[in-house]
């Protein structure tokens, strides 16, 4: 029987077949048990993110068991800023040289250590030397989370792995206070050390399980530009941490800190620009998205972290709430940032342009910060309770699609250093943002109240009789006192809502410059071919 010839068509090899999946969508460091994984990296994170708020309300009772006095006790917060801020920048350097897996293991044991030492010091030295002991290892932490969730997940997954990190470093923030008041209150404030050592002996348990390291690579070590920077960097955090109490350029420590910033940072970028082997591989500068996300980070960290410290304190001592009523009240903020970043997430995947949430986020946030500057004295809890729950949603919806562009069109083998880079902007954003407008506060206050105190006297009230405090002698001068207490009460309302009002035009100012940035491939739908090796 003869038999039919094969159809040219069929034995045509298919030469536009689609590229496999796995080829083309698979993860920088394929892992088991990603989900795993996961949680032990967000454990993390959420440990050393908590750490940055969590002891700010338990600094009158250590000020008491530490014998320290009102002002040196602010040294337990700006040791480890300042050590934070000097570390972080050689986070890439350190994860080639000796590997990532390494330096995260090492970085995790160190902080779970320091905060055991924390917890026993015992004097105001030993308290801030633990602290920066501290601050060094937490340096590591967020750069190397935001890397490792990057290369464990596919391209097609990158937007939900970095909603799931944007949803640990924004509640992270928010949650601190309410839970170190709370440890603060029904045990004592060694416990907001202590509560670290159980999260993090699980958390180094899963990591040194499943965490996978990047392949070492080596390279020269700028000690020049290191140097440089970490001077630049640590007069800066001096200089705003302390400057409102030293009263600026009129004290010789601020000149000295910002004349050592300007210094030290104007040489960096000139040693940037022209040395052979700089810190950061320049290449890394040539990206626009990840240029315009650092500016990006920077007003964002003034929206979170500013934010923060003025609503507490606000809360406290404006409306007179308890701190445990204060942390319920925030807690609306938190939730809006879960809704949104998951939502963020889940658009992304189904192609959705993430420039376009980013521009809403922040439109979103600018709404939330003006319907602040209408709060009154006399209003209920819903504004704060509104108003806390938009501007969650606005940070949702940007810090995800944000951390998604930047690392979008980056080659992978960057990604360790653009993450350093990206956490110090957005700390020193905060830093900054944080000393403005506990300045404009200060300024803003004493201003209103010498403005508000000459209307209240006798000819400014009809009912007023000038004989009356007189006969009631130290009664009169205790309704003198509350008379001052009721100005001081609504001259800080105003630099409050000055305070708002500042945020809002940076914040809406910030939204125009989504049109710089570019819209990535299609998550899968093109390899990084630089990243593999890496």
């Amino acid at each position: 029987m003869a038999t039919s010839a094969p159809s040219p068509t069929a034995s045509r090899p298919r030469s536009h077949a689609p590229a496999a999946p796995a080829v083309e969508d698979g993860a920088l460091l394929p892992v088991r048990h990603r989900g795993l994984l996961t949680v032990g990296v967000m454990l993390a994170t959420i440990m050393q993110i908590l750490d940055t708020t969590i002891a700010n309300v338990a600094l009158p009772h250590m000020q008491t068991s530490l014998g320290a006095t009102r002002d040196t006790i602010t040294w337990v917060l700006t040791s480890y800023l300042v050590a934070t801020a000097i570390a972080m920048p050689i986070t890439g350097w350190l994860a080639d040289r000796i590997g990532s897996r390494n330096l995260f293991l090492l970085a995790l044991v160190g902080f779970v250590a320091s905060s055991a030492l924390c917890g026993m010091a015992q004097n105001l030295p030993e308290m801030v030397m633990f602290r920066m002991m501290q601050g060094v290892s937490a340096a590591f932490l967020n750069p190397l989370s935001q890397t490792v969730l990057l290369d464990i997940n596919p391209p097609s997954r990158q937007a939900r792995a970095m909603s799931i990190w944007a949803m640990g470093i924004m509640v992270g923030p928010i949650m601190g206070p309410v839970i170190g008041g709370w440890l603060t209150d029904n045990f004592e404030w060694r416990w907001v050390f202590y509560v670290n050592l159980p999260i993090g002996v699980v958390c180094a348990a899963l990591l040194f399980w499943l965490l996978p390291s990047r392949p070492k690579r080596r390279r020269g070590f700028d000690l020049y530009g290191f140097s440089l920077l970490a001077v630049g960097l640590a007069a800066l955090q001096l200089m705003l941490d302390r400057g409102q109490n030293e009263d600026w350029l009129q004290s010789f420590e601020v000149q000295l800190e910002l004349l050592i910033t300007f210094v030290g940072l104007w040489m960096f970028v000139t040693h940037m620009v022209t040395a052979k082997n700089p810190m950061f591989d320049r290449e890394i500068f040539r990206d626009r998205n990840l240029v315009t996300s650092l500016v990006f980070l920077a007003i964002m960290g003034v929206i979170m972290m500013a934010t923060m410290a003025l609503l507490p304190p606000m809360i406290e001592n404006i409306y007179g709430h308890s701190v445990f009523d204060t942390g319920l009240l925030l807690t609306p903020r938190g939730t809006g940032v879960i809704c949104t970043t998951a939502v963020a997430g889940f658009l992304m995947h189904r192609g959705f342009d993430p420039r376009i949430l980013v521009a809403a986020g922040f439109a979103i946030s600018a709404w939330s910060m003006w319907m602040m500057t209408g709060w009154a004295l006399d209003m209920g809890t819903t504004p704060i309770l509104v108003s806390g729950f938009l501007q969650g949603l606005g940070m949702g919806f940007a810090f995800t699609p944000l951390n998604t562009l930047a690392f979008g069109t980056l080659p992978g083998k960057y990604r360790t250093e653009a993450a350093s880079l990206m956490n110090i902007t957005r700390s020193v954003g905060a830093s900054i943002g944080i000393s403005v407008v506990t300045t404009v506060l200060a300024r803003t206050s004493q201003i209103s109240h010498a403005a508000l105190t000459p209307h209240i006297s006798a000819e400014t009230l009809e009912t007023f009789d000038p004989g009356l405090l007189q006969a009631l002698g130290t009664t009169g001068q205790t309704v003198l006192a509350m008379a001052n207490a009721e100005i001081s009460r609504q001259a800080a309302m105003i630099g409050y809502l000055n305070d708002f009002k500042l945020m809002a035009i940076l914040t809406s100012c910030a939204v125009p410059l989504v049109f710089l940035m570019r819209k990535p491939a299609r998550a899968g739908a093109k390899p990084d071919p630089s990243a593999a090796g890496h």
